[in-house]
């Protein structure tokens, strides 16, 4: 992985020299023309146009990694972090090679950007009406890169998903819940819902609720101590008292309770198998209570 990431990064560093050199020859023919370019105008259309697209694009290239070698230096990272910052900074400098490619190409068309610009005035703010939601996405997602509440790799909960986050683009947050499953949030969603982020509390909560019909007698304290013993076999990944039974309501005929448990760390596996044990004992409960 370190090797990969070295790699990648002396390749971005040569794609800059390669910028760089090709920059310095279409400057050095834009202040002497050569004649191939009297003779064959699309060549010299094309060259401008490189040339409209190379400057900035190689301005924000060696910005980017200014920026990113000096956070990464600033905060002590590995090369091969992963950050929402670096993340973030990747984004924009995309948005913006996009846009620069546009340009060019109006100028390799012969339209002159700026009277384009103008003209569309109105057809622009109809365009940004009609993808306002698309456009919505961008902007939250781009806050969520640049806050530091929610990370890569954090463990989330976004109303009733739960899962990593493996990846945040321009319109969608991407998760990995507990069955390897890839949930798509787009980040309106995200940005608009109320967000439990279990990573920075240094700790895992996995919660199971239950209904129990008020007749089987059983108590919380009970529920409790029952509980207790069924996950002992677990107990190295567990806190210490780390389990703990509420009353989240009481009807007529029936109680509505709720299991938390606190884990020291995060392990897919085991976490599976202490909610399958809990829930086994709650099911256990209530079926022999049904017999007698």
């Amino acid at each position: 992985m370190m090797e990969e990431q070295e790699r990648k990064t002396r390749n971005e560093i040569v794609m800059i020299v390669i910028k760089a050199v090709v920059y310095i020859v279409l400057v050095y023919f834009k202040i002497n023309v050569p004649p191939v370019y009297k003779h064959y105008p699309v060549i010299a259309q094309a060259a401008e146009a490189l040339f409209v697209f190379l400057g900035p694009s190689l301005t924000v290239s060696a910005i980017r990694l200014v920026i990113i070698f000096w956070y990464i230096k600033k905060h002590k990272f590995k090369s091969n972090i992963k950050d929402n910052f670096i993340l973030g900074i990747n984004r924009i400098v995309s948005i913006l090679n996009t846009v620069f490619f546009a340009l060019a190409f109006m100028v390799f068309l012969g339209v002159d950007p700026i009277k384009f610009l103008t003209s569309i005035t109105i057809v622009a703010a109809a365009i940004a009406l009609t993808f306002k939601d698309y456009i919505t996405n961008m902007i939250n997602g781009l806050i969520i890169m640049f806050s530091d509440r929610l990370s890569l790799g954090d463990h989330i909960r976004v109303h009733d998903i739960e899962g990593k986050i493996i990846d945040i683009t321009l319109i969608n947050m991407i998760l990995q819940n507990e069955d390897n499953d890839m949930v798509i949030i787009p980040n309106s969603v995200v940005f608009s819902s109320v967000i439990v982020n279990q990573s920075k509390q240094n700790i895992k909560k996995l919660s199971v609720e239950f209904q129990m019909l008020l007749h089987f007698g059983y108590t919380p304290e009970y529920l409790e101590n029952h509980l207790r013993q069924v996950v002992m076999p677990y107990s190295g990944f567990i806190m210490l008292d780390g389990l703990t039974v509420k009353t989240m309501a009481i009807s007529k005929d029936e109680a509505r309770f709720k299991v938390q448990v606190l884990l020291n760390q995060y392990d897919k596996v085991k976490e599976r198998e202490i909610r399958r044990a809990l829930n086994t004992a709650v099911m256990k409960l209530a079926v022999q209570d049904q017999k007698l």
